[in-house]
Parts: structure tokens; sequence; C-alpha cells
């Protein structure tokens, strides 16, 4: 009868267990030296070998010629425990016997002494599956246990496990295996099968894998079903992945802008039977291997998900930012999640599109962002001349000095104040109502923002830069700032930033500063209609009301 690859190749002693020598290492020196723990718990993620080094540590404790560590897997207490005639080492499935009446069973049978080996073990898979009645169960007895007695816990969800059992246990976190790894092992397996792997079909392999061996050996054993050569365009044959070329083409459609096209080939795919669940993942990972490609060009490429290629992936990435594609994962993203609570699941994947073609149809952050950067492109991009024949911004002109007379509530109320936007060329001011004499207002922005960049985040910097933002003045020993927006005013006008402008001033100029006020501009009145005057000179001379 045919058994599966990962049954048959599944490891029998440490030294065989691939990608987990933190773990082996550790487990071998403590069957060598006897000092063994009465509970462990094993955790990580699927097919990184949890379950086998359970196994494997549950013969080696009973094995009657231990080899380093390793269990001999020819005495008869190895033997046994293989074949499952030792009933005094139970493995049970957690999510299948969940109940306290079951973990209760095993507390009772758990204080009697083994009969065939020494350790009377318990292999309890998926134990986060447990009640928490069966918790409670299972504590008492791995508080106080037997010395003949050993848990072995398996979880891939650590997180459910409660603190009490946690804390009596010794754990053993497995990683995911290196896509190198598992690429070795699966050419060890081949050439013992006599299946014709060649390399780029066991890195595609080991890269669809997801860190996991045993689901390696099932993608390696559902491929050679075919039996011929099993190179990288045989697995995307074998394992259903040639519709990638369709994705492709939406994903460059989105990327193009090109909402009819993306639409299009997204009602071929739906039509065909195509889940939208699974449209919007495989178009998640794929910008997702783009991103990487694009942040780590060489470093980054053992981390992709495997589907296509680097030439096809290189070529998809042309023209797309990192930006943009941090926008398009955010969109997918957000579409996936709420796919489930959708009516009209055709109609979500279809806005899903419609979003990536087109960011200002969403007002996030990240779309203004992607749409900036859109801009950033266009004037990247733009003719030389174009660029060379756009004007220049004018600046804002600078109010005059407002009279001593002015109203209060804003800076004009304050008599004698300079603004410090005068052309350099101007007379230098005394002292005492500006800073050093002989010196300029050009250089007291430079110096100002110099002197205050250390304490000052990035937002702050760029507005104090902006003259058209913030004017500065001296008045005197006081600083003011005026700004025409309310909200600039309250984000200036926090006790530590004005702190930190004050101390600022103080080192720029030669003057007594002993103050900071952030101050409101005093706002224009609205012109008024020429049309306004025409209609009142009109009822000057007519009896005629105008509606």
């Amino acid at each position: 009868m045919y058994q599966a690859l990962y049954r048959k190749w599944r490891p029998r002693t440490f030294d065989e267990v691939a990608g987990q020598p933190h773990i082996t290492e550790t487990l071998k020196r403590q069957v060598e030296t006897g000092r063994l723990s009465h509970a462990y718990l094993f955790t990580g993620s699927r097919g990184t070998g949890k379950t086998t080094c359970a196994k494997i540590l549950a013969r080696a404790v009973n094995c009657e010629n231990p080899q380093n560590g390793n269990p001999c897997n020819r005495c008869p207490s190895c033997l046994g425990i293989e074949n499952g005639s030792i009933l005094d080492v139970l493995e049970l499935d957690a999510a299948s016997n969940s109940g306290v009446d079951q973990v209760r069973a095993l507390r009772d049978e758990a204080v009697y002494t083994p009969a065939a080996v020494r350790k009377r073990v318990y292999i309890i898979d998926e134990v986060h599956m447990l009640s928490t009645a069966a918790f409670n169960a299972l504590l008492k007895i791995m508080e106080e246990p037997p010395a003949h007695l050993m848990f072995i816990l398996a979880t891939t969800e650590l997180h459910k496990v409660p603190a009490t059992i946690l804390s009596r246990c010794q754990r053993f976190s497995f990683r995911r295996i290196l896509p190198s790894e598992i690429g070795d092992r699966l050419m060890k397996v081949s050439s013992s099968e006599g299946i014709g792997l060649t390399e780029d079909g066991a890195a595609l392999l080991s890269r669809l894998a997801d860190g996991s061996l045993r689901d390696a050996l099932s993608l390696l054993d559902q491929c050679s079903g075919a039996g011929t050569v099993i190179d990288s365009q045989e697995v995307l044959a074998s394992l259903g992945l040639a519709g990638n070329l369709r994705t492709a083409a939406l994903f460059r459609a989105a990327a193009d802008r090109d909402a009819g096209e993306a639409l299009a080939v997204f009602s071929e795919l739906y039509a065909a039977g195509k889940d939208v669940s699974a449209v919007l993942g495989e178009l998640l990972a794929l910008a997702r291997d783009l991103l990487i490609l694009k942040t780590a060009p060489q470093g980054g490429i053992p981390l992709l998900g495997g589907g296509y290629d680097n030439a096809s992936l290189r070529e998809l990435d042309k023209g797309l930012s990192a930006g943009r594609l941090i926008y398009m994962i955010g969109v997918l993203q957000e579409a996936s999640a709420a796919l489930s609570r959708s009516p009209s699941r055709r109609a979500a994947g279809e806005l899903c599109l419609m979003r990536l073609c087109d960011e200002s149809l969403s007002g996030d952050p990240a779309d203004v962002l992607a749409r900036i950067s859109r801009l950033e492109e266009l004037l990247e991009n733009a003719p030389e001349g174009a660029r060379a024949h756009r004007e220049p911004v004018k600046p804002r002109p600078s109010s005059p000095p407002r009279p001593a007379g002015a109203s209060s509530g804003s800076s004009a109320d304050i008599p004698g104040e300079i603004p410090l936007s005068k052309k350099a060329e101007a007379a230098p001011v005394k002292a005492d109502t500006d800073f050093a004499a002989g010196s300029n207002s050009d250089d007291f922005r430079p110096k100002f923002l110099a002197s205050a960049k250390e304490s000052l985040g990035p937002a702050e910097l760029s507005i104090l830069d902006n003259p058209d933002m913030v004017s500065l003045r001296l008045q005197k020993n006081t600083l003011l700032l005026e700004t025409d927006g309310e909200f600039t005013r309250s984000l200036l006008n926090k006790q530590e930033i004005k702190d930190v402008l004050l101390r600022a001033a103080k080192r720029s100029v030669s003057a007594d500063v002993t103050s900071v006020q952030i101050l409101l501009r005093e706002a224009k009145p609205p012109e008024r209609d020429k049309l306004d005057d025409l209609i009142q000179r009109g009822r000057q001379f007519s009896n005629i009301t105008i509606k």
C-alpha cells in the first residue's frame, strides 16, 4: 500500500529533524544527562516538527539503548511505542478530546506506574483546543506530577494557552524552516524515491510550502503523479497555478489605472468560477511579492511567495513605486476583511478594483499619499521644456507695521512691531526693539530654526520654515509668531513648544527675549462685489424692488 511521502520520510531521530537545531540539541543533552522536565510545550506553525519531536522524545526517554540522546529505534520499547502497542505512551488530539471528562479520565490513569516502560508519556496535540474546565483539571496533575509521568503539549496558537499551564512547562518555539533547508530535503527525498526534481522546481516548491516541510513533501507528492521531470513550469501546471497569468493581467490593469480592462478580466475570472476572496488573496500575495522585491532586490528573493518567477515580477514592477504598492496592499486587505460582511461579493470585488485604479475615490491619508506620489511621478516624467517654463511661486508681500491703535485680540494692539521678513538692505533697528543692532532679519529665521530643530518635530519645523504660514517679529522683549490658521496656532501654542522657541530666540539674537506669543492675523474684510454697488445705485433712482 502506497504511503504518503510526508509519512514515509518522517524523522525518527533528533539528528534527522530539519531546521530546528536549537531545539534538538537541547533535547538530546537533556536525554543524555537525565535532566528531564515533567512537562514540555512545543509551539510553532504547522509542519515544523512539533509532533515529530514529541514522538522522538517519548521514545528517547524510554529507549533501552539511547545513542547520543537519540532513540535507537530497534529495542522493544522503541518499536512498541512506534507501532502503538505500548499503551503507556499515548497521543491525544485535544480538538476531539476537549472536554473536562476526558482530561479527568487521563488524570486518573496518570497516577499508575507504567507497565512496559520507564515513563508514562502523554502527547497532547493542539492543546489550545481544551476547554477552560479541562485546563483546570489538567493543572493539578501538572503541578504535582508523579516521578514516572511526562506531558508533551503541542500547539500552533500559544496565546490561547493559559499562563498557569505555560509557567509549568519548558517551552520550545519551532521556527519556520528556511526555503534552502526545505529544498535540500526535497532533493534528498526525490533522489531516494527516483523522482526527477530539478533545482528550480525544488526552489519553487520550498517557497510555496511557506516554511512547512510537511507541506513541501505533500506538494512534491502531488507533482510526482504525472511521472515527468518536475521543473518550475511543471510545478505551476500540476498545482493549478497557471491561472496566475490572468491574475497578473488583472494586477497590471489595476496598476495602469485601466478600470475597464480590470473589470473585464475580473468578470472573466468570476464567470469561470473563481472565488472573489481567492482573487483578492492572489492580488494581495502578488502585491506583497512586488513590494519585497522593490525594497530588497537581492535579500528579499528567498522571502517571495513563489507563484511567479523573478523575471515576471520585475516586469510587473515597472512604473510602480513603493508608496503605490503599500496603498494597493492596504486596499486589498481592507476589502478582503470586509468581504464576509458584504451582501454582494462581486460588487465588493469590483469596488476594490475601482479604488485600486483611482486613488481619489477614497479620502484616507494613505490614498492622499498615493495621489501625491502619482503627481510626483508625472512631474518627474514631464518634458524638460514644460518644467523649465513653470512660473515660480510669488512670495506673499509682507504687511506693513500696524498702528498702535489697532483692536485687541491680535498682534495689531502691540506698538513698535517690526516684521522679520524685511529685506537685508533695510537699516538695522535698535537693540531694544529688535534683535542685535547691526544684524538683519534674513539671518534670523535660519539661525532660529537651526537652534530649535533639535527639540522640535518635523511638523513644527516645516510650519516655522514657511513664511506664508508663520511670520516672525520681535517687539521689545517679546517674540511674536503670527499665523492665519487656528490649527497652526493651537499646535505652536503648547507650553513645551513655546519654551523651545524662547530658548532658540535667546540663542539667535543678542537682545533679551523674555516671552513668546502666538497670535492670529486679522481676517481681511471680504471685497465688495461691483454688482452690489450697481444695484444700490439703481435703487436710488427707481422704486423697483430687486429680489
